[in-house]
């Protein structure tokens, strides 16, 4: 179902974003202002798949890049509707709506900026139901749909077109190269589509759902409640169906790089009253987490750290030492756990060596854990 969104909105949408985003997407709080700027008292629709028709035309805009860099480069905030603009040009045909390619951080809120300087609505759904740092780990990929052409575009003004037909993999590879010689971060559209390919690939209700994550943890605070069991009370009645505490303890060392246009490294937390540890691995995104040496959860199941006492997620490009934090995690939806979607997106697309335990059925851990 339609629904409106407005400025006011924005706060818990962001929050829920960045909960979903497992570290990545880029600084939710940047997309939020960019926004509200150029929002102001209007509002947004906010499209179900559904109300869709099946040959309009979607295209997903998106930041793409190292979101490291992008607290060092702010955008101008014109890229995204470049990017649009210049693949409607390619494809000579005008968009009918624009829709996230990954809920996220920064990424959740791009297609609402494009919204809101344009005028078209956003389809409340993606194509990965959390974030992950490759052009081709979509759903809209594994099910078919081709990522190219892409256009990408920089805050100079300057653009680019990646085609590369059915091979989503070499677009990316193609577009990380034109990202890295544009500073490290770049403004996409991509995986064009029908209304017809958008309710048979993509991910529903992940704007909504992420609306009502950051309502939920909002509440929580102001009722005086904790907001981690808050959220863990929840997700039973979502598509995720599964949340649960991994680890409580401390930020005691984050090693951290920039590396071929993504953010790689490792954080590591020690529990406040054992000798318990855990060890999380990121590009990007949360990939891993570890507990005393055991793998506790693994992409694609979502892993996201929560400031211990607000609930409020907290980014790879965000984690500090001697931050309080709990390690979430949460059980994807089933169309992330496919045959199909496990090899684009599971552990051994990242150079893992786990294989894929659902998260659910990983016994909880000892020590800090709790």
């Amino acid at each position: 179902m339609a629904f409106q969104l407005t400025v006011d909105d924005l706060p818990d949408l962001v929050r829920g974003a960045a909960l979903l985003g497992t570290g990545g997407g880029g600084d939710p709080q940047i997309g939020r202002v960019l926004v509200a700027h150029a929002l102001g008292e209007r509002s947004i629709t906010i499209l179900s798949p559904e109300d869709l028709d099946d040959d309009a035309l979607v295209i997903p805009t998106a930041m793409m890049g190292a979101p490291s860099v992008l607290l060092e480069r702010l955008p101008r905030g014109t890229e995204p509707v470049d990017a649009l603009r210049r693949l409607e040009a390619q494809i000579g045909r005008p968009a009918s709506a624009t829709m996230p390619i990954e809920s996220g951080g920064i990424n959740s809120t791009i297609p609402l900026l494009v919204a809101a300087q344009t005028g078209l609505p956003v389809v409340d759904a993606d194509g990965m139901g959390r974030a992950f740092p490759e052009l081709q780990m979509e759903t809209f990929a594994i099910y078919g749909i081709d990522g190219s052409p892409l256009a990408i575009a920089d805050e100079r003004g300057y653009t680019a077109v990646v085609d590369t037909g059915a091979d989503n993999r070499r677009m990316e590879a193609y577009a990380r190269a034109v990202t890295v010689r544009m500073g490290g971060v770049g403004y996409i559209a991509e995986y064009a589509m029908s209304g017809a390919d958008v309710k048979r690939t993509a991910i529903p209700g992940t704007l909504s759902l992420a609306l009502r994550l950051g309502r939920t943890l909002r509440e929580a605070r102001e009722g005086h409640r904790d907001p981690i069991d808050a959220l863990a009370e929840m997700l039973p009645d979502t598509l995720y169906r599964h949340g649960s505490r991994l680890f409580t303890g401390k930020v005691v060392d984050v090693d951290r790089r920039t590396e071929g246009g993504f953010t790689r490294g490792v954080a590591r937390l020690a529990a406040f009253e054992s000798d318990s540890s855990c060890e999380v691995e990121f590009q990007n995104e949360f990939l891993v987490a570890r507990v005393d040496g055991q793998v506790r959860t693994v992409v694609p199941d979502l892993i996201t750290a929560l400031h211990l006492e607000t609930g409020e997620p907290i980014t790879a490009e965000s984690l500090r030492y001697g931050q309080r934090v709990c390690v979430f995690a949460i059980a994807t939806p089933e169309i992330m756990r496919t045959a199909a979607a496990l090899e684009a997106f599971g552990p051994q697309a990242f150079g893992l060596a786990e294989e894929f335990v659902p998260v659910e059925h990983i016994s909880a851990p000892l020590g800090g854990g709790a």
